[in-house]
């Protein structure tokens, strides 16, 4: 059965210890480097400008998909016939493959570091593995500020999204939906591929529309949990100001952590800029831990969350 929810309940659990305990595993092995090589790989060919462009994306964002899916449909299929426990192991591996919290966590303290140090070279040199905007003007609270975003942000993409994913559809679910944001994050932005990967940022937006919403209210619950946040302030701002930022789906958690934090974030940019929040006192590299903790504090409500839907799932099929 590719549907098999007791397995699939140690395979998620397992696969969270393996991220919170190892970490990424080796670039050669990764199959979210190997989706970014098989994008690279496609677009370094296709037509980028006009209607062909449009419909040669649009073929893109379905298709590669589809094949990553379907190849961890087979692979979970043959797995489980093989062996339940080889079916465990190996897929948590793979698993994990499509997440990661240790991860953005790491590079967010980092830069803390930095900025307590005050050393904003070493700042902007590690910008470009959270945010996707020139660092190289940003001030020292700009970039506590990028910090925070990043953090609120990929809460849904990093990990609770292929968690909800994967808790509904198995590895085939979690694999597409890597492969989606990978798109998106490698083509589907203004520019070059601005009709290549139109269809893969319109295709990211959908599949993200209900879990990004999840995710800024579990934001907003874990705020009544931890010291120095403020669940009423939390849930006022996000749902006055998620609409702000371009993305239709990236403001529910960043306005979310804005309030809870009570400060202001701001993207200073006469195109996409966004100004969130209502700030009681100045933003601080302390910010950052406290964003951290929040993630993981929606990280927690989000996987017993995504083991009750493997349970349900597993009870119904």
């Amino acid at each position: 059965m590719i549907f098999s929810g007791t397995d699939d309940l140690t395979v998620l659990a397992l696969a969270v210890l393996l991220d919170l305990a190892l970490g990424e595993p080796p670039i050669r092995f990764h199959p979210t480097v190997w989706m970014g090589r098989h994008i690279s790989f496609v677009t370094k060919w296709a037509p980028k400008k006009g209607f062909i462009g449009l419909m040669v994306g649009l073929s893109i964002a379905i298709t590669l998909p589809a094949i990553w899916g379907t190849g961890a449909y087979f692979l979970s299929f043959w797995l489980q016939g093989f062996h339940p426990i080889i079916y465990i192991l190996v897929g948590s591996a793979l698993l994990k493959s499509t997440f990661s919290v240790r991860l953005l966590h790491k590079e967010a303290v980092l830069v803390r570091g930095h900025l307590e140090r005050g050393d904003m070279e070493q700042v902007r040199d590690r910008m470009p593995s959270l945010v996707s905007r020139d660092p190289s003007s940003l001030t020292a609270e700009q970039a506590t500020a990028a910090t925070v975003e990043s953090v609120s942000e990929n809460i849904n993409d990093s990990f609770l999204a292929p968690w909800i994913f994967f808790a509904l559809f198995g590895l085939p679910g979690a694999f597409a939906y890597r492969m989606i944001n990978t798109l998106d994050s490698m083509i589907g932005y203004r520019g070059v591929y601005e009709r290549l990967g139109k269809a893969s940022a319109k295709l990211d937006d959908l599949v993200n529309l209900i879990p990004a919403r999840l995710a800024g209210l579990l934001l907003v619950a874990a705020s009544g949990f931890l010291p120095g946040q403020r669940m009423s302030r939390a849930w006022s701002i996000m749902w006055r100001h998620h609409g702000r930022t371009p993305s239709p789906n990236a403001g529910w958690t960043m306005s979310g952590m804005a309030g809870a934090l009570g400060i202001q974030l701001q993207k200073v940019d006469p195109d996409v800029g966004y100004t969130l929040g209502e700030p009681d006192r100045p933003i601080e590299p302390s910010d950052i831990s406290r964003a951290a903790q929040s993630m993981y504090m929606v990280g927690f409500f989000g996987l017993i969350m995504a083991l009750a839907i493997i349970y349900i799932r597993g009870s119904i099929i």
